[in-house]
């Protein structure tokens, strides 16, 4: 369920669409007769999902390549605004965790969006309610990794950032090696520069996932995305739904009840049991401790998407070796943020505050450019 307290204007979708003609070519409007063959006209037995915005289709294009079709529906407003949103962000960006447009349709007052084919569907399907087989602890970490550097070139590839505003389990495809893309983008809100602190804005999300913080203040900003991201990470380690209204009233909300057990040092008990006996001490704690500072009530206090991934990356690291040798990773580490030049890349946020001593002596006599943009990875 989408939680909207207020809708895009027409005037501001208008805008959305004159922004996307200027980033012609990479806006690729598609012909409906040809999304029609592709997808059998819209054949029921070609869907393979249904969400709030309309049906996506399983299409295969005249080249033969196969795609994702989404068809909007036309009688709603907050399609619209999400729609050409959408394109807007999509049209703009490129990066392999990131889900890829191929292009759209708005003929005949058709919203349709035209999606690279992820084959494994969405994360969510396979961790809970679902019969397809168990993703290991490893590939759970790596799948949080990829979702993470995808967020995280959103928030620092760009003049100014974007903020999601809607990430969860159903938004994070994977595709046929089961690599991590963020998808759904009909909510984005372009941020503030390096010099704004957050975007006032209507408050709009999934219930589950929602920053608190944002729907008291109706303020955005990136850590809003963090904070969502911190419960995806529970849904990763648990396999249950951010929100289950059947449970007793402490385990309803997973953010909630997942921070008490973490609290107390106990997060291995509600760990999927599928899993449990596979996850070392050391990697736990590391995860446990990034989930704990990414729903920390108060944005300020929230790591940014680059301390995320430093910090998952290092769990697995310790999941694989089960050596807690924190030289060797922050040699590891380091070695994947030095470019050939010497210079940082722009993961260089990436750096976990306590291990900022350790790193300093690394990086001494290194130039390091917080202007660097994040390049596609």
């Amino acid at each position: 369920m989408v939680l909207s307290m207020a809708i895009m204007t027409d005037a501001a979708a208008s805008q959305s669409k004159q922004n996307v003609a200027k980033l012609a070519p990479h806006g690729n409007r598609i012909p409906f007769v040809v999304l029609q063959e592709a997808t059998n006209y819209f054949d029921n037995q070609m869907v393979i999902g249904v969400g709030g915005f309309g049906k996506v289709y399983r299409a295969v294009m005249q080249d033969g390549s196969k795609v994702a079709v989404k068809r909007g529906n036309p009688k709603s407003q907050q399609g619209l605004a999400e729609f050409w949103t959408e394109v807007e962000v999509l049209s703009g960006v490129r990066h392999r965790h990131l889900v890829a447009l191929r292009g759209y349709c708005d003929e005949q007052n058709e919203m349709i969006l035209v999606y690279e084919n992820m084959e494994k569907g969405t994360l969510r399907s396979h961790l809970y309610n679902s019969d397809k087989p168990p993703l290991s602890w490893n590939k759970r970490l790596q799948i949080c990794i990829g979702a993470a550097k995808g967020l995280h070139y959103l928030h620092t590839g760009f003049k100014k950032s974007i903020i999601h505003r809607d990430v969860k389990s159903t938004n994070i495809l994977l595709d046929e090696n089961l690599s991590a893309k963020v998808s759904d983008f009909g909510l984005s809100k372009v941020g503030g520069g390096v010099d704004d602190t957050h975007v006032s804005t209507v408050v709009k999300g999934s219930f589950g996932y929602l920053d608190p913080e944002y729907f008291r203040r109706q303020q955005l900003t990136d850590k809003s995305d963090v904070y969502s991201f911190g419960v995806v990470l529970l849904e990763v380690i648990c396999a249950r739904p951010a929100l289950n209204p059947s449970l007793p009233k402490e385990m309803v909300s997973l953010a909630e009840w997942g921070m008490e057990w973490q609290k107390r040092g106990q997060l291995y008990q509600i760990i999927d049991p599928r899993i449990a006996g596979n996850i070392k001490p050391e990697a736990l704690k590391r995860y446990g401790d990034t989930v704990e500072k990414c729903l920390a009530d108060h944005g300020v206090d929230r790591p940014t998407m680059g301390d995320v991934i430093w910090n998952l990356e290092y769990a697995l690291q310790l999941q694989e070796s089960g050596e807690d040798n924190s030289d060797m990773s922050m040699n590891n580490t380091f070695s994947q943020l030095v470019s050939t030049d010497g210079r940082l890349t722009g993961l260089n946020c990436c750096v976990s505050p306590s291990c900022s001593t350790q790193l300093h002596m690394l990086i001494e006599g290194s130039i390091c450019s917080h202007s660097e943009l994040p390049q596609p990875s």
